[in-house]
């Protein structure tokens, strides 16, 4: 037998057991370390929209003001993503794992701090890293300790408490704003109040040990993997004492096999067309409110968010978790997009919507609840599978960088498309971006359901004699 394929036959006996294990504490425990980091991601992204609201008189901001308040921490996400993606299939997941928690931790603080405007960007750059940073290290980790049947579960699981943090944001909103609590100190406290659960979860972090995916795939440590599966899924897991040769760490990889490129493009661009709706609406859902009821008072407009993320957006999460793995990735996300196109298409088409605030809301809710049961949980499993462990951080990278640039974009035009295009033209627009989810996904992205990582990756490519110089031959 040679080398590579012993190598191969190794890590498949070791990870095995895991892959076939049933779930346990550890899952319930990695995904509550991990989960915690997209909590606070989402509250840390999306307060900044009532944020900006309380600023704008206090701090007299323009336009522009506001465009760069609610998009810089997703500029900053974009190369956080990148960033700490590349880190971690150099470096390690452990190695890296919990920085981007220290970075979200300071940088609310010091934002609840800040004395002006251009300080207040500086110090959003910051937990723009850290948020891009956690989407790739929370995504992978849960990915590389889950079995091949929960693993769609497990991985949403992690994203959906992001709906939580969709939820609490307007809630202490709320709170602040109907305590009494004056506007310059209420915003400082919205910001501040970020820190906590950031910093609860640096200790839990530091304290998750390497993935055996990982250990086998970039070092070759065949007996450090077994170890750690066996003290995971308690079960004797034989010491290999074949030669165990890493797999290609080359970006190249990615970019010199057909397969490979079209499922980045897949996972890049649907994430892209995603984000560019759900976060024009989410960071800006304040301005919508606004749009809608001009008379409205902001606290007004909060409750009535909150309440469409608690209706629409949190169940969302949930229903998309407990039924991917027997519904499938392709399947729930293109039919998130196609909801989403038909939802943004009649608030286009039917323009008076916008003058019954019952019929409008119900038409957003809707679209709301096919985002969260569809392409904005898939869209972060889909890149935490599809990818060989050695360049899996890199590619999950590329993907979120993509989403995050796309969401920047949206937040920074979002206020001036309502303003040129008005609201109908602005939902048409965003319908047209999700009919090209639709078609993207269903061109350029594989099932995965039910696969073992190794096989959800296609990690056997990097396998083949034509990996050894770090380059792969032409798929198909």
């Amino acid at each position: 037998m040679d080398t590579q394929s012993s190598s191969s036959t190794v890590r498949d006996h070791v990870l095995q057991p895991l892959e076939e294990a049933g779930l346990s504490g550890f899952h319930w425990r990695t995904w509550l370390t991990a989960g915690m980091g997209f909590f606070t991601d989402a509250y840390d992204l999306f307060i900044i929209g009532v944020v900006t609201s309380l600023l704008t008189p206090l701090w007299h901001l323009t336009t522009l003001d506001l465009m760069l308040l609610n998009s810089t921490a997703l500029f900053a996400a974009v190369l956080g993503a990148l960033i700490f993606g590349r880190l971690m299939d150099r470096l390690g997941r452990k190695t890296v794992y919990g920085i981007e928690a220290m970075l979200l931790t300071g940088g609310a603080i010091l934002s609840a701090f800040a004395p002006n405007v251009w300080l207040l960007l500086v110090f959003r750059f910051i937990v723009g890293i850290g948020v891009g940073g956690d989407y790739p290290m929370s995504g992978i980790i849960m990915s590389e300790y889950s079995n091949r049947k929960r693993r769609g579960f497990l991985v949403n699981a992690v994203f959906a408490m992001q709906g939580f943090g969709l939820l609490v944001g307007p809630a202490v909103a709320a709170a602040l704003l109907a305590s009494g609590v004056p506007d310059a100190t209420a915003w400082r406290l919205m910001l501040g109040l970020g820190a906590i659960p950031a910093g609860v979860v640096i200790w839990l972090r530091r304290s998750i040990a390497e993935t055996p995916h990982f250990m086998l795939g970039a070092r070759g440590d065949a007996a450090g993997a077994a170890q750690v599966v066996g003290t995971l899924t308690a079960k004797t897991v034989a010491a290999a004492t074949e030669s165990v040769k890493p797999l290609a760490n080359s970006a190249r990889v990615l970019f010199t096999n057909r397969r490979f490129l079209l499922t980045l493009i897949g996972t890049a661009f649907s994430w892209m067309f995603l984000d560019m709706a759900f976060y024009g609406n989410s960071v800006s859902s304040s301005l919508i409110m606004k749009t809608l009821s001009p008379t409205g008072s902001l606290l007004t407009h909060t409750l009535t968010s909150m309440v469409i993320f608690l209706v629409a957006a949190v169940p969302g999460y949930w229903i998309s978790a407990l039924t991917i793995d027997r519904l499938g990735r392709k399947f729930i996300q293109v039919m998130g997009f196609a909801v989403m196109a038909v939802a943004y298409g009649i608030l286009w088409l039917a323009p008076g919507i916008a003058q019954q605030t019952t019929e409008f809301l119900l038409v957003y809710g809707v679209s709301y609840l096919f985002i969260e049961f569809g392409p904005n949980s898939t869209t972060f499993v889909f890149p935490s599978e599809v990818f060989p462990v050695t360049v899996r951080g890199l590619g999950f990278g590329i993907s979120a960088s993509a989403g995050k640039f796309g969401a920047a974009i949206a937040a920074f035009l979002f206020p001036v498309l309502l303003v040129r295009l008005q609201l109908s033209g602005t939902m048409g627009l965003l319908a047209g971006i999700s009919a090209l989810g639709v078609v993207l996904t269903l061109l350029a992205l594989r099932e995965s359901k039910g696969l073992t990582l190794r096989e959800a990756s296609q990690e056997a490519l990097l396998e083949a004699p034509a990996a050894d110089d770090g380059t792969l031959a032409q798929g198909n």
